[in-house]
């Protein structure tokens, strides 16, 4: 039970990493600024190779070779929320989704850095740093323009009320919880969304955006059960195009 337990509590992570970070690339040559264009890149980058140091752990664990893992699947056997295989839209709608998942996933390798399996406590201090920056660039941001001009806030705000069911579905619980936490694999999805509300809190209160009030949303959940959305199937054709064409290659 613990491998399994393990096993998909890895998935989830490496998938919800793999398909942001190819989201995130899409900004590549059409981010607002220069700057952002760079940035977009570098942390899409990340969140890859973070997928990549993933996918490691579970072949180790007996799994498929990463390349296979990340590339031969179809949507309903991947585990990443749903919140990260949606369209990019306008840079509002990308940079509130920036904020609101770096912030969850710094939380929660921060917690993981103490986990009992020692890999994943490895792995988990080894990513910090990169996250670090990830959370300070979308925090920049966010208090930017999130006390700029009415528009800025306006749109910010309706991004964040789109997002936010979404974003909720991050911490769709897994089924062997109960085994995770009993473990010391992980803590838990709810003690993390309850540090993530706190951040988000500390945050928002430096500027005029208002929280969506979580206990009364439905959370859009099923993505870590393989239930999609329309987007993911095509995503996953595009990013796997070039490996499909000869999946023996070594590059």
């Amino acid at each position: 039970m613990e491998n399994t337990a393990l096993k998909e509590l890895l998935y989830k992570m490496a998938d919800d990493q793999l398909i942001l970070g190819h989201r995130n690339s899409e900004w590549t040559g059409f981010g607002p600024l220069l700057e952002e264009d760079i940035a977009f890149s570098s942390m899409a980058q990340d969140k890859i190779g973070h997928s990549l140091a993933l996918y490691t752990l579970l072949h180790q664990l007996g799994e498929q070779d990463p390349d296979t893992v990340a590339f031969t699947r179809n949507a309903n056997q991947f585990h990443n929320c749903v919140f990260t295989e949606l369209p990019n839209q306008e840079y509002d709608f990308s940079l509130v989704r920036h904020f609101l998942y770096d912030t969850a996933e710094a939380i929660r390798f921060e917690m993981l850095s103490s986990s009992s399996y020692e890999p994943l406590a490895q792995v988990a201090r080894k990513f910090r740093g990169e996250l670090r920056y990830h959370t300070l660039h979308a925090k920049t941001w966010i208090t930017q323009l999130g006390t700029a001009t009415d528009e800025s806030i306006s749109r910010l705000q309706k991004s964040l009320d789109e997002a936010m069911p979404f974003a909720l579905g991050l911490f769709e619980k897994s089924p062997y919880e109960t085994e995770l936490i009993e473990q010391g694999i992980f803590a838990g999805e709810e003690e993390l969304k309850k540090r993530w509300l706190m951040k988000l809190n500390e945050t928002l209160s430096k500027t005029e955006l208002i929280l969506p009030d979580w206990k009364i949303l439905q959370p859009l959940e099923g993505g870590r059960m393989g239930k999609h959305s329309d987007h993911l199937q095509p995503l996953l054709d595009e990013m796997s195009e070039v490996f499909r064409l000869e999946p023996g290659a070594e590059w």
